[in-house]
């Protein structure tokens, strides 16, 4: 069997065996409700909506007017961008990230303490 035959089957399989793989693992991840989060932004929203949440008192003053709700706050943690540039990753005990979404259809950002155990809310600007 010549060089090119061989490297056809060999394709063909591999191609077969990575679409069974994909459809396994997509099943199992929507099954489970486990998320692979590889990048750093993903990863750390990721660890901010595992977290419970505490409010500052600025914020708080916020959820109270009505300026903004739970569900902006699950839309940040979700969808948000984090600016790592302008984020404080480096401090201790509480690391500050500053994630960039929409509130209300207009860009806002929202910075959060991401302490050992919960994350505090500070502010929205």
């Amino acid at each position: 069997m010549s060089f090119l035959k061989r490297l056809g089957f060999y394709l063909i399989g591999l191609s077969i065996g990575l679409i069974f793989l994909v459809i396994f693992l997509k099943n199992k991840s929507e099954e489970t409700g486990t998320s692979f989060c590889y990048f750093p932004n993903c990863r750390v929203l990721k660890e901010l909506r595992a977290k419970p949440q505490n409010y500052s008192a600025e914020f708080q003053e916020l959820l109270d007017n009505g300026a903004i709700d739970s569900l902006g706050i699950a839309n940040f943690l979700t969808d948000g961008d984090i600016d790592f540039r302008n984020s404080d990753t480096k401090s201790e005990p509480c690391k500050t990230y500053r994630i960039r979404g929409l509130l209300n259809e207009a860009e806002a950002v929202l910075v959060v303490d991401n302490c050992k155990d919960t994350i505090e809310l500070k502010a929205i600007e």
